[in-house]
Order: C-alpha cells, then structure tokens, then sequence
C-alpha cells in the first residue's frame, strides 16, 4: 500500500512538473514572439514616418505623378493600419503591396536628375534603406521566434495538453511576393 502511494505521488507529482515547465516555458516563447512582432510594428512606424517627407521631396520635382503619390500613400497608411498591425497574414499583404508602390515611387525619381542629387532626397534614401534593413532583422528574429514556438507546441507530449493552456501556432511574417521584398528599394544612378 505505501509503495503504490508513493508511486501514484511519485506519477502526479512528475506529470506536475512537466506541465509547469512546458507552460512556462510556452509562456516565455509566446511572450518573445510577441515582443518580435512590436519590433517589427515599431520599424513599420519608423519607416511609415520617413514616406511623407520621401513623397513631399519627389513631389517638388516631379509634380504631375499625383498617382504615383496617392498610391504610396495609401500603401504607407494600410502598413500601419491597426487591422494590419495585428496579423502577420495581413501585415504581410500590406508589405508586399507597399514594396510595390515603392518601387514605382523611386522609377519616377530616376527620370529627374536634379532630385537625384538633392540632399535630403539622398537622406531620406538612406533611412528608408536603413529601416527596411531593421525591418528584415526584426522580420527574421520574428519568424525565428515563432518557429521555436510553433515547434515546441507541436511536441510530443505538449501537443496533448499545450490546446488546454490557451497556446496554439502561431502566423509566420510571410510577404506573399518574396522577391518584392529582398532588398530595399533603392535608386540606381
């Protein structure tokens, strides 16, 4: 009888510590996941900030591209939209349709020589392609932590109970046009 009793406290006990150390565990997963993804909202801001400036300079020289203006526009406000913000799914649609947008921005900017050698045209070139470099860091560091987190879920044992504690897989930072996005946009002279 003590023997059995010591076993069974023995099984409870062990199946206790592995369901706190696999929440725990989980919690701390979620929450640098997390912590991932208000990095890349936060470089999403940085980069939505530099557009105006960017569209104001092109704009003194190229006047007449209204569409391409209102096109980058509305491709910045959707980046930062706090429907898009809050799925990587959408987030990425909105990245991938702002790359676009971008690219049309700087094709125009090419036709004008003189703006091509502005100061604050060159500036503001340089930032942007600084923040879409942190943008790609903290995109890695994102699906990197949703990797680890989405493996671990998906362990045996931990997927036998992981649904139970609230944790489910979670959305990889995905541009559906990869290629849009593998380097910055940038002006070739």
């Amino acid at each position: 009888m003590n023997i059995t009793l010591i076993v069974v406290i023995a099984i409870v006990a062990l199946i206790g510590i592995l369901l706190w150390s696999t929440y725990n565990g989980l919690v701390t997963l979620n929450v640098r996941v997390d912590e991932a993804w208000s990095d890349i909202t936060v470089q999403l801001k940085r980069r939505a900030d530099l557009i105006p400036n960017l569209i104001e300079t092109v704009k003194g020289y190229a006047t007449h591209e209204s569409s391409v203006f209102e096109s980058v526009t509305r491709a910045r406000a959707a980046t930062i939209s706090p429907e898009n913000i809050k799925s990587p799914g959408k987030a990425a649609k909105a990245e991938g349709d702002f790359q676009g947008a971008m690219k049309s921005l700087f094709a125009v900017a090419e036709a004008y020589p003189q703006l091509q050698a502005n100061q604050n045209f060159l500036s503001l070139q340089a930032e942007l392609t600084d923040t879409e470099d942190k943008i790609m860091a903290a995109r890695r560091f994102y699906n990197g932590g949703v990797r680890e987190f989405n493996t671990k879920v998906k362990q045996f044992p931990q997927v036998l109970f992981v649904a139970s504690l609230g944790f489910k897989a979670r959305e990889f930072f995905e541009v559906a046009d990869s290629a849009a996005i593998q380097e910055p946009p940038q002006v070739k002279f």
